[in-house]
């Protein structure tokens, strides 16, 4: 009787099941990286140089590596740069490459390829980088901007020292910054982060300071609100063990602007650098 009783109550709660199970919302199709953007970088930013002036708008003397922790090989190459032997070649672009473009007093424009490509197109030197969050096969040679994936990711936390070389994923070794990297704003949603390889050899500034196609850069973007206007900040680091015996970290910002009416593509350039002892 007692067994009777128990699958007569099991049975009976069988339509409850049922009917619970068909309450289930159905499951969600994954988001897209589009969807997922924890910060909207999309439209147009303008840089604000305001810091490094002497490297970001003019061409620094031959041999002033100041800041940058270059290895002997890397020295040596700076030291013996020539632009009129650059120009020779065909080598105008080289400042222009995925290590160096950011620092460029650049126009920027932000869009969305498709739901899983972000397009940067700078006016500087007439520049397109592509970042893939999807799966992609890099291409079977280097080039200037290099092969680039990119994830969205948590605002990293406040702080500077080990916090920081943890949020730029450098344990145990300390960034030579040419100005130190701010720390993430207050209002920041998140951070886009993108790794870029393949690249072909280019330079970090404008008077030949090298970078290697060794060379891997690792970039974090963040949007942030201050003073009534928008603002992107760029944490860069380039990691090269041919050319420099520590990653090379700079900050850069850009501002927001209305629309693209400012954005004018021009061919890469690189003034004569100037004489040293000028300001």
């Amino acid at each position: 009787m007692q067994i009777g009783r128990r699958l007569g109550a099991a049975l009976g709660l069988l339509p409850l099941i049922g009917t619970a199970w068909a309450a289930q919302p159905p499951p969600q199709a994954p988001q897209t990286a589009r969807q997922a953007a924890q910060t909207d970088l999309t439209g147009t930013w303008v840089a604000q140089v305001n810091e490094d002036w002497r490297w970001r708008m003019r061409t620094a003397p031959v041999g002033d590596t100041e800041s940058v922790p270059l290895s002997q090989a890397g020295l040596a190459l700076a030291r013996s740069w020539s632009l009129d032997a650059d120009n020779a070649k065909g080598d105008q672009c080289k400042a222009y490459g995925a290590g160096g473009i950011m620092r460029q007093p650049t126009r920027v424009r932000v869009s969305w390829v498709d739901d899983s490509t972000l397009k940067f197109e700078m006016d500087a030197g007439t520049q397109t980088r592509v970042f893939n969050f999807a799966a992609a096969q890099p291409p079977a040679q280097p080039t200037l901007q290099g092969f680039s994936v990119a994830q969205w990711m948590r605002p990293p936390p406040q702080g500077g020292g080990p916090i920081l070389n943890q949020q730029l994923g450098l344990p145990g070794r300390t960034p030579q910054p040419t100005a130190a990297p701010a720390r993430p704003p207050s209002n920041s949603r998140g951070s886009l982060k993108v790794t870029t390889t393949n690249v072909l050899p280019g330079y970090l500034r404008k008077n030949g300071i090298p970078y290697s196609d060794k060379a891997v850069v690792t970039e974090y973007f963040d949007r942030y609100t201050a003073f009534g206007a928008d603002y992107m900040q760029v944490v860069t680091v380039v990691d090269d063990p041919t050319y420099l015996v520590l990653p090379f970290v700079v900050s850069s910002q850009f501002k927001r602007e209305p629309d693209d009416s400012k954005f004018s593509p021009t061919p890469c350039l690189t003034d004569p650098p100037v004489k040293r002892g000028v300001q």
